[in-house]
């Protein structure tokens, strides 16, 4: 792992293409960005040891950006003024994705986000240099629509309640989320929205209410610490048992099933940007056996986006021949295919030219008793798939969320998919 270095050349005078990452290695969201350090190194070591990209060796820069955007954008500005990096990558908190996003404009640098899920990076605050490997808010909610749609010819539920971060993740979230009802034709009823703020540890206030609301549904919009709280604070008041309750971005993650283990109500349906055990293929296998050997555990979310992000910067690179020409590499990245470990066999992942967002696939599945990603004792399975192509914005959403912000004019092709 390279640390701050004096200034350099750009990569098309050296033996290196050197990647600049920001991460929290610190505070609530250190696991996301230790993970996410361990999958970038264990794709970097792959990569290099495969012979590089166009001949490069491609070396790995890290700073805590200890979930601050402030912060973080100083350092996003040393990288590239003091260190020369090549590539700006990472980012897991939303506002630290937007925040970098914006360095990234003004120095016409490459910004490649590993994880932060906020769709306006893609969609109002889009320009040409950022590009994002891991499905964004939106997909996530557009497949949470699809099986909420489907859901309604089963039970003709009718009433909804939101609880989420208060903050850009969450509020997007909502916003995506009804966005993708309205695409649908479903019509609803909002009986409560609550808005706890990041990692407030009593959630009992807002439980209670969601019970004296009595919705047929309830969206929860939280992630890791707040998500486990709120689950085992609902388990004491039986919500579960009173009505259903789901979390479509990343309510099914691993690190959730291992801080919970048997708690983890069953029946639960959930969803997370990656599966330790769907798709059951060979190259997903090695993901997770090749990370668990690396680190001695199973990897959260944010590692797969992180392994992709290096493969993508390592393809770009040999797309190009080793040019440092920023515009080049971006005609790389923009329809670039991956095959990917959370790839089902017959798909690959590749990124959209209107959004500069991955196009993936997204699985929903029941939480089930599963002892073979220990110490968790339970895991999704009972799967419901749905497309790609499906989840991405349509190009009318596009042009109208994109009205009057910075950054935001698109190419002509390619934008949106539904």
């Amino acid at each position: 792992m390279a640390g701050l270095l004096p200034a350099g050349p750009a990569f098309a005078g050296r033996t290196t293409v050197d990647i600049g990452c920001l991460y929290p290695m610190t505070g609530r969201a250190a696991l996301y960005g230790k993970d996410s350090v361990a999958a970038a190194e264990m794709a970097i070591n792959e990569i290099n040891a495969a012979g590089g990209a166009a001949g490069k060796q491609l070396r790995l820069f890290f700073a805590d950006d200890q979930s601050k955007p402030a912060f973080a954008s100083r350092i996003a500005r040393q990288y590239i003024v003091e260190n020369k990096v090549d590539f700006l990558c990472g980012g897991i908190s939303s506002t630290v994705g937007l925040a970098v996003s914006k360095v990234s404009l003004e120095y016409k640098k490459i910004f490649i986000g590993t994880d932060h899920a906020s769709s306006r990076l893609s969609i109002e605050n889009f320009h040409r240099y950022y590009f994002r490997v891991s499905n964004s808010v939106y997909q996530s909610m557009a497949a949470g629509a699809l099986y909420l749609a489907r859901l309604r010819k089963e039970t003709g539920w009718k009433t909804i309640a939101f609880i989420g971060p208060d903050y850009e993740y969450g509020h997007g979230m909502w916003d995506d989320l009804k966005e993708n009802f309205a695409e649908l034709g479903i019509t609803y009823q909002v009986v409560g929205e609550y808005w706890p703020k990041l990692y407030e540890p009593d959630l009992t206030p807002y439980i209670a209410a969601i019970r004296k609301a009595n919705p047929d549904i309830v969206i929860n919009g939280q992630w890791d610490g707040d998500w486990i709280a709120f689950v085992r604070q609902a388990n004491a008041y039986n919500l579960f048992e009173r009505t259903h309750v789901f979390n479509f971005d990343t309510g099914g993650s691993y690190e959730v099933m291992e801080a919970l283990k048997d708690e983890m109500p069953l029946g639960l349906v959930l969803s997370t940007r990656h599966n330790n055990n769907w798709p059951d293929t060979d190259l997903n296998r090695k993901f997770v056996n090749n990370f668990h050997a690396l680190t001695g555990r199973y990897p959260s979310y944010s590692a797969h986006g992180a392994y992709a992000g290096m493969y993508a910067i390592a393809a770009a690179v040999n797309a190009t021949g080793g040019t440092a020409d920023t515009e080049a590499l971006i005609r790389a990245l923009e329809g670039l295919h991956l095959k990917l470990p959370k790839d089902p066999d017959g798909f690959e992942s590749y990124i959209d030219p209107g959004t500069h967002q991955i196009v993936q696939v997204q699985a929903i599945g029941v939480v089930e008793r599963n002892t073979d990603f220990p110490p968790a004792t339970a895991m999704l399975g009972h799967w419901q798939v749905y497309p790609a192509e499906q989840l991405m914005p349509p190009r009318a959403l596009l042009e109208r969320r994109r009205q009057g912000h910075f950054g935001s004019t698109s190419p002509a092709d390619g934008a949106g998919g539904r």
